[in-house]
Order: C-alpha cells, then structure tokens, then sequence
C-alpha cells in the first residue's frame, strides 16, 4: 500500500519474443496477493507498447520478465523509452540475468535485478521500495 492507503500498480510484461511466462505469472499473483494492483501485458511486448500502457493505467512500478539474454540492450532501451515518455516511473527486471550484468543495468537506470529463487517477500519488498524511491510515479 502506498502512504495514502492506495494500492501499488504495477505493470508486468516480457519483452520481444521471450516464450516463457510462467514465472512471470507467478509475480504477478504475488503481487497480488500481497496488495498490489496488477496490470498483466503478457508476452511479446515491445518498449513502447509498455510505456503506453503504464502511462495509461498509471502504474508506479513497471516489471520485465528477462530470459532471453537481451537484458543488456531491451533494459536500458526500457528505462529511456519510460524516460523519453516524461514518465518517472522505476523499472525492476526479473529472470536470468548474470549477476555480472546487474552493476551494468543498475548503472543504466534499472532499480534493481531480481533473480530466479529470489523469496516473493523480497519481490514485494523491493516493488515497494522502488515505489517509494520514485516520488514522480503513481504512489
């Protein structure tokens, strides 16, 4: 919950031609179930379908599920679509993504990287967190 007791919005997407969303979903009912206000865009979404989106429904965190190897380049191209829109919105990525990566895509912009087996209270945790940290989002 944000402090005037509204829930978090989220918007949660793969981007480019990723097949694989079970993991994703699972977040998703997390997400949940701990409060938040889900807005699933699913599979094969690209960065500008999900800046129209969260700017449609106002979402203060946006998620992208990565297990393509593209994280390197479809992150940052994230984070200055988000950015290019005027929006100020944080974006968390998800999935498999080398630890070594993480320094590089948190210096580009991504709030943070959460990893396979990372516990749903952290996901939470940071969802929050990343809320928080962003007064220009939807909290």
């Amino acid at each position: 919950m944000t402090p005037d007791g509204l829930p978090i919005r989220i918007l949660l997407a793969k981007l480019g031609f990723d097949g694989h969303d079970r993991g994703l979903k699972v977040i998703a009912r997390s997400l949940r179930d701990a409060g938040c206000e889900v807005v699933y865009l699913g599979l094969r979404q690209t960065t500008e379908s999900v800046v129209i989106a969260a700017e449609q429904e106002d979402v203060a965190v946006i998620g992208i599920s990565m297990h393509n190897a593209g994280h390197l380049t479809l992150g940052p191209m994230m984070v200055q679509a988000v950015a290019d829109a005027g929006l100020d919105i944080p974006v968390i990525i998800g999935g498999i993504v080398p630890a070594a990566d993480v320094p590089t895509l948190k210096a580009a912009g991504i709030f943070d990287v959460l990893g396979p087996g990372t516990p749903l209270e952290t996901v939470v945790a940071t969802v929050h967190a990343a809320a928080a940290a962003h007064p220009g989002s939807s909290v």
